[in-house]
């Protein structure tokens, strides 16, 4: 006498397989968050427009205050969610100079731009580790939520010094995303490359940092030797 054989059950149950499933997906999504820095995708364009915490552009402009005439340069603009704010403040006779490394941001910049009047705008395809600029040619530069997702953080910080004008500034706005480089990061990096934190603004999850070069004075030290101001440790 045969009897029914029994179906195959798996060794957890339902219940199990899809608890394994959900933490094998949360372990690559942690994985993803952790270790991608590709930048931003444009097929995801639309996101950039969405404001973040801490990061409006009134934050911004008190740290990078722009003035008529001044060149600047913003790297990663991705839509010009900055860039149409911060061109119009540099008056008829200033640049913004504004690089990426994906054309079809630029070409979205581009056509805001048009569409918004603005005619100082000037795009250039590049990598931020190599900027095809003179040296201390802007008077000011700026990136938000993009300094993480170049691959050779250093290199482009080294570059953003070298392009500035011995009394320029920059200003670095960074969010808690899987590209954040952390204030104490920052700090450290780019006293590497003779830069000096000036003064943060916002929580460690969502800050506006404002650096000069070594070299600079600034308003708050203005007798400080060079060596001491770029000896700035900023708690993470």
């Amino acid at each position: 006498m045969r009897h029914a054989s029994s179906p195959l059950r798996a060794p957890f149950g339902k219940a199990g397989i899809w608890a394994l499933a959900g933490a094998s997906a949360a372990a690559a999504a942690t994985a993803w968050w952790v270790t991608d820095s590709a930048p931003y995708p444009y097929a995801q364009h639309r996101l950039l427009d969405l404001p973040l915490p801490f990061l409006s552009w009134e934050r911004l402009a008190e740290q990078l205050q722009p003035l008529p005439g001044e060149r600047m340069l913003e790297i990663g603009p991705g839509t010009g969610l900055q860039s149409l704010q911060v061109a119009p403040r540099l008056g008829a006779d200033g640049r913004l100079d504004i690089v990426d490394i994906q054309q079809e941001m630029l070409d979205h910049v581009m056509r805001r731009a048009a569409g918004s009047g603005l005619d100082t705008i000037a795009p250039t395809l590049a990598d931020a580790r190599e900027l095809p600029f003179d040296d201390a040619t802007f008077d000011a530069a700026y990136l938000v939520t993009a300094l993480g997702e170049i691959p050779d953080v250093p290199a482009a910080l080294s570059e953003l010094r070298r392009v500035l004008k011995p009394t320029g500034r920059l200003v670095v706005g960074e969010f808690f995303d899987r590209h954040q480089i952390r204030p104490a990061a920052l700090a450290r990096q780019a006293n590497a490359v003779g830069l000096h934190v000036i003064r943060q603004s916002g929580p460690a999850l969502a800050y506006f940092a404002l650096l000069r070069p070594c070299t600079s004075g600034s308003a708050d030290r203005p007798h400080a030797g060079a060596a001491d101001r770029c000896a700035v440790t900023i708690d993470s």
